[in-house]
């Protein structure tokens, strides 16, 4: 303010006192006090200014003063007359109402009144009072009929929240979180969501009209890239730096990015008069924007809808996170499973094939797996196991129990019970499998031509035989403890001569089992079907078994291998 002249209604000038003089007398005073430049920045504030508007100093010196202080009773920016700072000066003093917006996010309503100055070395030409008034009278000060509580707004958080846990599907879940916030607080919903390699796609928008939702897949997409610099809302979102409310007139100058000639064209497509626009942010990136859109400028967004806006992005941000670490989770433990499920061998005159299905829960990860190969003996061995757990950890550890098993059986041509008791000894050694259930087989061809399979069991739900006229079995003998237990009960084979045309079934407890019924009720509906399809190809067969048997509200992978036994000799 050095050098600074008031000058009067006339704009003659008038020498005052000295800069510290000045300064000491502002600071005494009991109104807030500004200087600002012809850039129509800030350049000096006074403590009360500054506990008025709950803004420390470096968010106010250098910021421009329109920008930062001057808003209607909605929050809403209000039109900048031209000429800056430097048309302040000319109007001479002038007076008038405000809406300040303040640190804390509420706005306060003053009075001010700017005395003009000439100019001085640091370029002011204005200096502006304000302090606190009453509420003025205008309609604009009235809440909007989208205004919510206190405690609905909390109650809309909780809700947002429970869709976002209590559903696997994410996508689905943003739906109708959706379905939540129109309309009740916007007419239009815009998500915007990050991928891998930033390109960002127009994944959600969604339209309330005469209280129907619907999704405007025409608006919908691909969009440009996110720049580096852009101060535009969207572009600003999309970085994380900030949240915004927008109108049309934010994009009414030339587009400075793809971005911005995209945001254009939805504010023209869709109406929108009005836009609240936030980050979506993940614990440890940002995963997207959330925009709504209101159509009527008479419920403009305020600051405290943006401050709610905000809550709700982050706990969509936080459910997209979760479920992309759950998809690339699932997506390993997919690619391990595939190259670890084998080819099948070539038994001459036996049929096989298999089948995995994993869970519907992207999360559910599962252990499963069927193994089938070729003995040094001649004998073929036949596996079907199930890791305990549904997570990579047991995806990891079904690769290590397999290709364990497939050493032991391979190198030593012991009966199946001694090979599984000396895999279970191992796998508590060396291991990070806690428990472990599976069947190991043997199959072969006597000298006069009959099949024969001896299997051990090591708490594995019992294959199934079914013979070719219809009549099945489990085959529950062999059966022992689970692999984990930590006990050294013995094992034991069992043995079966299987019928010329017979079919085995080799499965895991996920075509089986659900919450709401008794595992026997799901041992029977395998039975019955399996029963009904034996006259089937081997491939129809199984096919048809999996689609019949397997519960509605199954949550878990399933492996299946099925045998068919010639019906002639080999």
């Amino acid at each position: 303010m050095r050098g600074a002249m008031m000058t009067d209604r006339s704009t003659a000038p008038m020498t005052v006192v000295d800069q510290l003089s000045m300064t000491a007398a502002l600071e005494h005073v009991s109104a807030g006090v500004y200087t600002v430049a012809d850039s129509g920045r800030i350049v000096w504030v006074n403590a009360r200014a500054l506990d008025l508007l709950l803004l420390g100093t470096d968010e106010v010196i250098g910021h421009d003063a329109h920008e930062l202080l001057h808003r209607d009773g909605l929050g809403r920016p209000v039109p900048r007359e031209s000429g800056g700072g430097r048309q302040a000066a000319e109007q001479g003093i002038r007076t008038g109402r405000n809406w300040y917006p303040r640190g804390d996010g509420t706005l306060l309503p003053g009075q001010w009144f700017s005395l003009p100055c000439e100019a001085d070395e640091q370029g002011v030409v204005a200096l502006v009072a304000f302090q606190p008034a009453e509420a003025p009278e205008p309609d604009v000060a009235r809440p909007t009929p989208r205004a919510l509580s206190e405690g609905e707004r909390l109650a809309l958080l909780a809700d947002t929240t429970a869709q976002l846990i209590s559903n696997v599907d994410v996508h689905g879940a943003l739906r109708r979180v959706v379905e939540l916030m129109l309309p009740r607080l916007a007419d239009w919903a815009v998500i915007d969501l990050i991928a891998e390699g930033d390109e960002v796609t127009r994944s959600l928008v969604v339209q309330a009209q005469d209280s129907v939702l619907r999704i405007r897949e025409d608006l919908q997409g691909p969009m440009p890239p996110i720049p580096a610099s852009s101060p535009m809302p969207l572009s600003k979102a999309l970085r994380g730096a900030a949240s915004a409310i927008a109108s049309p007139e934010t994009y009414d100058g030339p587009p400075d990015t793809g971005i911005a000639v995209e945001q254009r064209k939805l504010f023209e497509a869709t109406g929108i008069q009005t836009a609240a626009i936030a980050p979506i942010r993940g614990p440890h990136e940002v995963v997207g924007a959330l925009t709504l859109g209101r159509t009527r400028r008479d419920e403009a967004f305020t600051t405290g809808d943006l401050a709610l806006v905000e809550d709700i992005a982050r706990r969509i941000g936080i459910a997209l996170e979760n479920a992309r670490h759950y998809q690339r989770q699932r997506q390993i433990a997919a690619t391990m499973q595939r190259y670890l499920l084998p080819q099948l061998p070539q038994v001459p005159g036996v049929e096989m094939t298999t089948r995995y299905l994993p869970a519907p829960d992207a999360s559910h990860v599962g252990g499963d797996w069927y193994d089938a190969f070729t003995l040094p003996a001649g004998d073929t061995a036949l596996v079907i196991g199930d890791v305990v757990g549904h997570d990579l950890d047991a995806a990891a550890g079904m690769a290590q129990l397999r290709n364990m098993l497939r050493a032991y059986t391979w190198s030593q041509d012991n009966p199946p019970h001694r090979t599984v008791q000396h895999l279970d000894q191992a796998m508590r050694q060396i291991t990070d499998v806690r428990m472990a259930t599976l069947i190991l087989a043997r199959l072969s061809c006597d000298a006069s031509g009959r099949w024969i399979l001896r299997w051990t069991s090591a708490g594995h739900p019992p294959p199934l035989l079914v013979d070719h006229d219809g009549v099945t079995r489990y085959l529950h003998e062999g059966n022992g403890l689970l692999l984990g237990t930590g006990t050294d009960r013995p094992r034991r084979d069992a043995q079966a001569t299987l019928p010329p045309g017979s079919t085995l079934v080799f499965y895991t407890d996920g075509l089986i089992e659900t919450r709401r019924e008794l595992l026997d009720t799901g041992l029977e509906r395998l039975r019955r079907n399996a029963a009904a399809l034996s006259h089937r190809p081997l491939h129809s067969f199984t096919d048809h078994l999996l689609e019949r048997t397997r519960p509605t509200d199954n949550d878990d992978d399933v492996a299946l291998l099925t045998v068919r036994i010639p019906l002639g000799t080999p």
